[in-house]
């Protein structure tokens, strides 16, 4: 088979219109007043558009966008998530900063390349698996457009029960693990050219390569017991094989430093592997596991500056993570259920002979079943579980469907050539690109309201950049902006940091103690009291991360979440009931204020802000007033 590159791209080409759909709901949403603004497609997006934003600026590795603080031999700062996972948004700030691109269009085009990069891959992998393009482009389509519904989220719980749509195409929330996905699915594709290649054992006989035979029929090599083509190696064949050992390398590499659950689920994937080669032993094993070997090699020593960096990471990394020492089954995931069909199907396939057992791409697709098994359960062997939602939504899932797009090819190749499957392959990949644009509509309108709110406020953040450039150390000057939407999306455009932002504790700059003290500082100048609190922690998500993390509020991150006692909201209402009675200019000074920005359509009381502050006349700019401030003499 001759791979045709333009069923690559039509497969490629609907995944970037699907990256960019919420975009185009904004553009088409927002009309003629539309301010610049990018879409989120989650919640999650703003806190790695802000580093994002820090490192186009040219900040540090270790900076904190939130607190603006940075890392320097005066204040040398620990390592956090994003400093540690630092390949993908790099990926993004170089070339944005050499292009002038601002935040709001790099993230926008990084989602649209990602997808673009990622359904490429999946196609070159799975048409050289099954030796069809027809079927190489309709799979490609069905593991990206199918992702969310191989997770048991996005748009099927509405559709078919009584839930709610979300999220959006999990694996392309921007940049992880959209960035990350591309890679990995690089790393499946090379890895599978490497073991299919024409140089396995000398004197094997060749299977797996549809070009092989025909080239090694017109030198004549055949194997003297079967007559069949045997494999030969040249020196132009060997700098090839180099280059695909070094893609493999630098593919998982690319994903240690950019995302821990792809990483580890691709290494994962290669353990699979490697132990299927070892027991099984198809033809030409002992170069593949060779080349196994080398690839592995080259993957741990991609580890070692990984887990140095780890060594250094901040304590707030570890109370982010919810890691959880268990050794109980996880079971009962989707990916897991189509991992078990999949592995139904191998067994047929091997017993009806449609697949060999020993085969090189039977033992490849089996590898992709085992990975979800693998990951949801390491916890029996190792007793940590860390996060399992985020194996099942963000990679979990995309590897449970390839592993079903593989098997189900293979099974079916030999009829690939015949119209009607053609016909069929076409009729699958207008299928999942109707499919595609179902999960687009049902999921990208949960976050409408959001987008707009925050494009609405991308003047003040341009106002706020604009007055950056005037000051000495912009990134020092704190902003308390009293909408929390707004408050958690102003470090993705403008310089200054914020007083609280839900997103503030993942990074490394305060601990999670001045966390706390800056959201009570951020609800006394909102004019909260003690007994508003109490009701917030029990109505409100929000103050519950706040003051005591993301594992409290849901059991989705972690099978050990627990709801907030009655004593711990008690204890928490009367250390902030405490905290306003005792606030104090010495209080108001930590941090120091230089602007508030207020929205004109809300009630907001300014009370508490006037009593340590004055305010200068005010700018409005649309809906919002943004104004300048001093501290007063006490």
């Amino acid at each position: 088979m001759k791979l045709r590159w333009r069923f690559g791209l039509v497969a490629a080409i609907f995944l970037a219109i699907f990256c960019l759909y919420p975009q185009m709901k904004m553009f088409y949403l927002r009309g003629s007043e539309w301010n610049g603004h990018y879409a989120y497609n989650d919640i999650d997006e703003v806190a790695y558009a802000s580093y994002v934003r820090a490192l186009i600026d040219g900040r540090p590795r270790k900076n904190d966008p939130y607190s603006g603080r940075d890392d320097s031999p005066e204040t040398p700062q620990p390592e956090s998530l994003f400093s540690i996972q630092f390949a993908a948004p790099y990926s993004i700030a170089i070339p944005s900063r050499f292009l002038g691109i601002g935040t709001p269009w790099a993230m926008t085009l990084s989602g649209a390349i990602a997808g673009f990069l990622a359904a490429l891959g999946a196609f070159w992998l799975i048409a050289r698996m099954t030796g069809s393009n027809w079927y190489g482009m309709a799979g490609s389509l069905i593991v990206f457009a199918g992702g969310a519904l191989a997770a048991g989220e996005g748009a099927m719980p509405e559709i078919f029960f009584d839930g709610f749509s979300y999220p959006y195409f999990p694996g392309f929330r921007r940049y992880i693990p959209a960035m990350a996905m591309a890679a990995v699915f690089g790393l499946f594709a090379f890895v599978w050219k490497i073991l299919a290649s024409p140089q396995s054992e000398p004197g094997a006989i060749a299977t797996g390569s549809p070009d092989l035979g025909s080239r090694n029929a017109d030198f004549g090599l055949r194997n003297p017991q079967s007559g069949n083509p045997v494999a030969t190696a040249s020196g132009s064949d060997l700098y090839v094989r180099i280059l695909l050992l070094l893609a493999a390398v630098v593919c998982f590499a690319y994903t240690v430093f950019s995302y821990f659950f792809i990483w580890t689920t691709a290494a994962a994937w290669l353990g699979c592997l490697f132990m299927l080669w070892l027991i099984l032993r198809p033809y030409g094993f002992k170069k593949g596991l060779k080349d196994l070997v080398i690839v592995g090699a080259g993957c741990v020593l991609s580890l070692i500056p990984y887990a140095w960096l780890l060594s250094k990471r901040s304590e707030t990394m570890d109370d982010v993570q919810l890691l959880v020492y268990t050794r109980v089954p996880d079971l009962f995931r989707v990916p897991e259920y189509i991992s078990i069909v999949c592995l139904i199907l191998l067994v047929c396939g091997v017993m009806t002979k449609a697949i060999a057992l020993r085969e090189r791409a039977t033992l490849f697709a089996l590898s992709l079943t085992l990975v979800p098994l693998l990951v949801f359960n390491q916890q029996i062997i190792t007793g940590r579980s860390l996060q399992p939602i985020h194996y099942q939504v963000f990679i979990g899932n995309y590897v449970a469907a390839l592993a079903l797009s593989v098997t189900g090819g293979i099974m079916l190749r030999r009829r690939f050539a015949t119209d009607g499957l053609r016909v069929a392959c076409a009729t699958l990949a207008v299928a999942a690109i109707a499919w595609g644009f179902i999960e687009c509509h049902y999921t990208v309108r949960v976050l409408d309201d959001a987008n707009i709110e925050r494009d609405l406020a991308l003047p003040v953040a341009r106002r706020l950049e604009e007055l950056g450039r005037s000051e000495a150390d912009p990134h020092r000057s704190t902003v308390i902006a009293y909408d929390m939407i707004q408050s958690d999306d102003l470090p993705s455009v403008a310089p200054q940091n914020v007083l609280w932002s839900r997103h503030q504790h993942v990074f490394a700059g305060m601990s999670w103690q001045e966390n706390k003290d800056r959201y009570f500082q951020f609800l006394y100048y909102l004019n909260v009291d003690a007994a508003g609190l109490d009701y917030l922690l029990k109505n409100d998500f929000v103050a519950k991360i706040a003051l005591f993390g993301w594992g409290r509020h849901t059991d989705r991150l972690s099978s050990n979440a627990k709801p907030l006692t009655h004593g711990e909201v008690a204890s928490e209402v009367a250390r902030y009931k405490e905290y306003i009675e005792n606030f104090s200019a010495a209080t108001a000074t930590h941090p120091k204020l230089s602007y508030a920005v207020v929205n004109n359509e809300a009630d907001t009381d300014l009370t508490n802000l006037d009593k340590w502050y004055e305010r200068d006349a005010g700018e409005a700019i649309g809906k919002y007033t943004l104004y300048k401030l001093r501290l007063k003499e006490q």
